[in-house]
Order: structure tokens, then sequence, then C-alpha cells
């Protein structure tokens, strides 16, 4: 299999436990970035051909999201990696998002 293809099957597979669409193309032009969109969140999606003990989150990715979110009209941008192919998924978040995640966590506990 080539790298495209595990990416593919990544995207694919957060396209459906997000409810979310594989972008046509990603990255292919200007406004096309980010690989699945699920409303309101863009997300980058990264994988491994070969399981891996570690995996080197690069700025540029978080800043690449961050700007093709914004560009696409998402209220957010997200990074997915996973340490082997068909593994679990990794969420990368900003402090911002993981403050509000912490505040749902919260309140559903609340209702507990």
């Amino acid at each position: 299999m080539s790298t495209r293809d595990f990416s593919d099957l990544q995207e694919k597979y957060l396209a459906k436990i997000t409810g979310g669409k594989v972008t046509p193309n990603s990255g292919g032009t200007k406004f096309s970035g980010g690989d699945v969109i699920a409303e309101p969140i863009l997300i980058e999606a990264k994988t491994t051909t070969t399981p891996k003990k570690s995996f080197s989150i690069k700025q540029e990715w978080i800043d690449k999201v961050s700007e093709q979110a914004f560009e696409q009209g998402q209220s957010e941008g997200i990074l997915a990696f996973q340490f082997e192919p068909s593994g679990d998924n990794y969420f990368v978040l900003d402090e911002n998002q993981f403050l509000d995640y912490l505040d749902y966590v919260r309140e559903l506990g609340k209702n507990d």
C-alpha cells in the first residue's frame, strides 16, 4: 500500500466517526486544505505507514490547519494523528479548545 492509501483509510474513518466529509483533493488547491470537515471543525490527518513508538508533531501542521479552518469558515482546526496505520487516533487541541472540552465534561458530570 502507498502512503496515500494509508492516509485515505484514516480520512475515511475520521469522516465516518465524526459524521463529516473527506475534503476532495485536500491540499490540491488554495482553499481545499484539511482532510475532513466535521462542521464546525476542520481536521488535518497524519498517519504512519508502519507502527511507531513515537510521533513528532510539527508546528507548521498546527498553523496550517488553523489557517485553513479560518479560510474555509470553520471555527476550529484540529490535528489528528496515529502511531500506526488503522490504529487509534489522537487529537491535538490548543489551550482554548481543551478548556472548552473540560467545561463540557464537567457539565456532563453535573447531570449524573
